[in-house]
């Protein structure tokens, strides 16, 4: 099984809560489909290179994990809809 880093930020008016449930959701999902977390480090906030959606800052997460490479797109497509994340991104290593 590949593995992935997955880089994605949280937007900064989340609470705490949010954050949390967002990050849980999203390592177990990739358990669900799979995959096996290997880490996660939270980066906290940080400034923006340029603004998204008119915020400056935004809550950085990264989980490193092994995914099934089928499931990588649906994950992806998921993140896309889900409230709270800005932007995220897969990166095989």
């Amino acid at each position: 099984m590949p593995k992935y880093e997955l880089l994605f930020i949280i937007a900064p008016d989340a609470s705490e809560e949010k954050r949390e449930q967002i990050i849980e959701k999203f390592k177990s999902l990739i358990s669900s489909k799979g995959g096996n977390v290997e880490g996660v480090e939270k980066w906290g906030m940080k400034k923006l290179a340029y603004p998204i959606n008119f915020k400056n800052e935004g809550f950085y997460v990264l989980i490193k994990a092994q995914i099934p490479a089928a499931e990588v797109d649906p994950i992806s497509k998921l993140m896309n809809i889900t409230d709270g994340i800005m932007r995220h991104q897969f990166v095989r290593i």
